[in-house]
């Protein structure tokens, strides 16, 4: 393993330790003693996704995360939450021990994590994947997310196209500091 710190070829393994998608070790350069940790998984055959038009292509995870990123731009969202969503969609797309899966599949996977992660990012996203021809299945698809869910669910899924709880800027007046004696 090469030392990003001094290039060096050689390193001793300080601790290993399962991580959720391989083993993460922990390394310690022999030239410069300096410490770096490595992710290592089990390469597996690649996974082929055929394309809606008859193509045939490799799985790409970097290719999905960009995808997924472009959804999520400027969304409030945790740090790492588009990683671990496209590394949970990877790993459930080895489970299903196929060598090819359809590309509606990979895209439903998305259109699910999506739909409970961000509202908005999975709009985004479905407008482009599910290819809407008019206005009117769009705006479907935009009222479908804000229908009430069903009684005793105990989750808010509402969307909230307009806050009219936030009072307008031009009624809001200015609020004057207090003077000080």
């Amino acid at each position: 393993m090469q030392c990003p710190f001094c290039g060096n070829n050689e390193s001793r393994v300080i601790d290993s330790r399962e991580a959720p998608d391989g083993v993460r070790r922990r390394r310690e350069c022999i030239r410069c003693e300096l410490r770096f940790t490595t992710y290592e998984r089990v390469h597996s055959l690649p996974l082929m996704i055929a394309k809606r038009d008859g193509r045939r292509e490799a799985f790409s995870p970097d290719k999905l995360e960009r995808s997924l990123q472009t959804a999520c731009a400027k969304r409030p969202l945790e740090v790492g939450a588009i990683s671990k969503m496209v590394v949970d969609i990877e790993n459930e797309l080895h489970k299903l021990s196929k060598a090819e899966v359809e590309g509606r599949v990979l895209g439903e996977m998305c259109v699910e994590r999506l739909k409970v992660l961000d509202r908005v990012a999975y709009i985004r996203f479905a407008s482009v994947y599910r290819d809407f021809q008019d206005v009117d299945s769009f705006t479907k698809e935009v009222e479908a997310l804000s229908d009430p869910e069903p009684e005793g669910t105990g989750s808010k899924s509402q969307l909230r196209l307009i806050d009219d709880d936030v009072p307008r800027l031009a009624q809001r007046g200015r609020r004057r500091r207090a003077k000080q004696s």
